[in-house]
């Protein structure tokens, strides 16, 4: 334990003040990964047992990128107008509070109507889901000084590893030894139990605030916490027909589209490329292991127990890597490692060079996880967080929809394993366009 707690330990002392936001985000996240590793890993399975089709399990992968990008503006623009109050904390409780839902479904309907409330359940949870998705971001960035962001990403992806591996593990036996859907049951439940505790840590997060000497608008400000503040989220940040149709839903301003002009909006390119190179051979991955390298189903869990292991290990160090080169050369680096994921998968033919894959893929997530929010977090101006978030979560959810729908299309036009060699190499430059334009 000595030795795992030392790969945590950062080069210098955390300063006490800092201590506790830490400790709330470790928790969120270790409690997060039962959430994780139970009932949000075997939804999809559960849903296919009952027979849903692959039209269904398509949109339960979709349905959260189509809410967030109906809802990102309005969730950005909410969100600073009930800056000092509590709304990220009660977005994560109403939202996963869903997961309850999950529970007595086979006490209540046939297998066709769970089909219909799961498809439901997952359609409206992602509302508060949203805004969670835009707020978090936000109020890591405020509760986390700037030097310490790499050191905290590092352990969160860590411990995030450690407990979806080990809950994944427990919840596959508890699904083999108790019967069916009992079991799914006890996996659904245990999820909400995680997603319940995780959600609270958030309450009790507080902002950095600068000292007043030197002068908060220096470059040598010192972020302190606000003592006189209460144990909640107290964070201070700050047309056409879409716009008004926003305005008049829910009395905000227009969408801000001069975020975009200079540099943030070049960052926003940047993510938005990476993100639909990476989610353009996401779909095929599944299709290729089962179907082409025809591997087992203890096979493919290896190579995902090798890949939470490598983030794992990889995100221990990454705060000194970011440390050394900067959160914008961590996330280059990392999406170019990223890009040889589907090249070497295309030419994987036996077990062994599949493990290097899942190794290789391993290594830059746990660099790419940990650095991207980081390297945003930079781009964005303290006082108005949530709306620039907010154009982030747009990229991103848009990356995620159009990947999803285009990948397969191509596919079925060149070929599986061509297809991979593409999306690997579209990965390639959009990982060296962020070196080079980032």
């Amino acid at each position: 334990m000595n030795i795992v707690a030392s790969l945590f330990r950062p080069a210098q002392p955390v300063p006490a003040e800092y201590r506790a936001n830490f400790k709330h985000l470790f928790l969120d996240i270790a409690w997060f990964g039962l959430l994780s590793g139970s009932g949000a890993a075997f939804l999809a399975v559960y849903a296919a047992r009952l027979g849903a089709d692959a039209t269904q399990l398509g949109f339960l992968s979709a349905a959260p990128a189509v809410i967030n990008l109906i809802f990102a503006f309005p969730a950005g623009r909410w969100l600073e107008q009930h800056a000092n109050g509590k709304p990220v904390f009660w977005a994560a409780i109403t939202h996963r509070l869903f997961y309850a839902a999950l529970i007595p479904l086979p006490w209540l309907f046939d297998n066709p109507a769970q089909i219909t409330a799961i498809l439901l359940v997952t359609f409206v949870m992602n509302i508060p889901g949203t805004a969670l998705a835009v707020g978090f971001n936000s109020i890591f960035a405020d509760a986390v000084p700037a030097e310490w962001r790499a050191h905290v990403a590092g352990v969160r992806n860590s411990i995030l590893s450690v407990v979806t591996i080990i809950t994944s593990l427990a919840c596959g036996q508890i699904l083999v030894r108790v019967p069916y859907p009992a079991g799914y049951q006890i996996v659904f439940a245990i999820g909400f139990v995680g997603a319940m505790i995780s959600s609270s840590q958030l309450w009790y997060l507080r902002p950095t605030k600068c000292r007043k000497e030197p002068p908060c608008n220096s470059n040598e400000a010192q972020p302190v916490l606000a003592n006189d503040d209460p144990p909640a989220v107290l964070f201070t940040d700050r047309g056409r027909i879409g716009n008004r149709f926003y305005s008049l839903l829910l009395g905000i301003n227009p969408i801000r589209f001069e975020l975009l002009r200079g540099s943030f909006g070049r960052v926003i390119g940047l993510l938005f490329c990476f993100h639909l190179a990476q989610f353009l051979a996401i779909p095929l991955f599944s299709i290729y292991m089962v179907n082409d390298l025809q591997l087992s189903v203890q096979v493919i869990s290896f190579g995902s127990a090798m890949f939470n292991l490598t983030v794992f290990a990889g995100s221990t160090q990454l705060a000194r890597i970011s440390w050394k080169m900067g959160h914008r050369n961590v996330t280059g680096l990392g999406v170019i490692l990223a890009s040889f994921y589907p090249i070497l998968m295309a030419f994987s033919h036996d077990v062994g060079l599949y493990m290097i894959t899942s190794f290789v893929g391993g290594v830059a997530w746990s660099l790419v996880g940990g650095a991207l929010y980081n390297y945003l977090a930079d781009k964005v101006p303290d006082n108005d967080r949530p709306a620039h978030m907010a154009w982030y979560n747009l990229g991103l959810n848009g990356a995620i929809l159009i990947g999803s729908l285009v990948g397969p299309l191509v596919a079925d036009q060149i070929g599986l394993t061509t297809a991979l060699i593409l999306f690997g190499v579209v990965r390639l430059f959009s990982g060296i366009a962020i070196l080079v334009w980032g």
